[in-house]
């Protein structure tokens, strides 16, 4: 382990990075709050051997005993995953969890955010947090896009979650200046759904198109995040009349519980899990495979030397 003041960074993550070779970051909020057991433990362990077998290290963060860790073990990987008080952090919360010594998830923003900092140039979630529906009222915006506005890193996802506001979240989005490209698709995605009304202005054919726009991203000072639209196969997302009937129940239970904050993303896509049969959780776990396969190829292209 190489170990800092500030995190504790695995020794093959450590070495990747000091050579200039490709690393993916992937989050733990997905294994903790975003799947039931035992499967998420399962799927964590699926997505760092589909980015080994592109050639790529896996770097999954989380915080344990308040510390950040880049590239978990494989014993505190399981006692994340199987632990009902580990909490979801955002940035804001690592200083908290450090003094506490608390064991925590990290969301997109706080993957995002230590990535960046400890030189990894690209990270795979599967939907990003935006805007939540009745945002006029309550004001609730994931700080996801605050932390990606601010944080120049690749962060390949299939668009934000169905549940939210999509229309204000892509808003937000070219308010905040982070970039946005589909990958090969012209339309944004919808996470459980392959696609949703709302056109991308710009597109990418290919991993390597990918690697060239976030270079000159960097190379002219543009200090937001690159987010990758990478869709799911319309075969393979949830059945879209199963979906809009789910998220109309889902929210109308939200409501009818005051839930809401952290709690509502995780709650929502419990009820989803539930009540589709498991639909819902076959789709999500195809989507976060999708995108870890994407970000190897597109971490392997930042490293490879610019023809530009």
């Amino acid at each position: 382990m190489s170990k800092t003041s500030n995190w504790v960074i695995a020794e093959e993550v450590a070495h990747a990075i000091r050579l200039g070779d490709p690393v993916v970051a992937l989050e733990s909020t997905l294994i903790v709050h975003g799947l039931p057991s035992p499967r998420n433990l399962e799927v964590a362990q699926e997505l760092e051997a589909i980015v080994r077998e592109a050639g790529v290290v896996p770097a999954t963060i989380a915080v344990v005993g308040g510390v950040p860790h880049v590239g978990v073990s494989a014993n505190k990987l399981a006692q994340l995953a199987n632990s009902p008080d580990v909490r979801k952090l955002a940035p804001r919360d690592l200083a908290m969890a450090k003094v506490f010594g608390v064991p925590g998830a990290t969301t997109v923003a706080s993957t995002a955010f230590i990535a960046h900092a400890v030189g990894i140039k690209c990270f795979a979630t599967g939907g990003l947090g935006g805007v939540h529906r009745g945002y006029q009222e309550s004001f609730d915006e994931s700080n996801d896009l605050t932390t990606l506005a601010a944080t120049p890193i690749v962060v390949v996802s299939s668009g934000v979650k169905s549940i939210l506001d999509v229309a204000a979240t892509l808003e937000r989005m070219e308010s905040l200046g982070i970039g946005l490209v589909g990958y090969q698709t012209d339309f944004f995605p919808g996470f459980y759904l392959s696609t949703t009304e709302f056109r991308l202005e710009w597109r990418c054919e290919s991993a390597h198109e990918v690697a060239q726009v976030f270079r000159q991203q960097r190379e002219i000072g543009v200090s937001s995040a690159l987010v990758v639209a990478n869709s799911i196969k319309p075969s393979a997302q949830l059945d879209p009349s199963l979906h809009d009937e789910l998220l109309k129940q889902a929210l109308a239970a939200a409501n009818a519980n005051d839930v809401s904050g952290k709690a509502i993303t995780p709650f929502l896509l419990e009820y989803f899990h539930t009540n589709s049969a498991g639909q819902s959780l076959h789709v999500n776990v195809e989507i976060v495979k999708g995108n870890a396969r994407l970000a190897a190829e597109i971490a392997s292209s930042l490293a490879a030397p610019s023809d530009i």
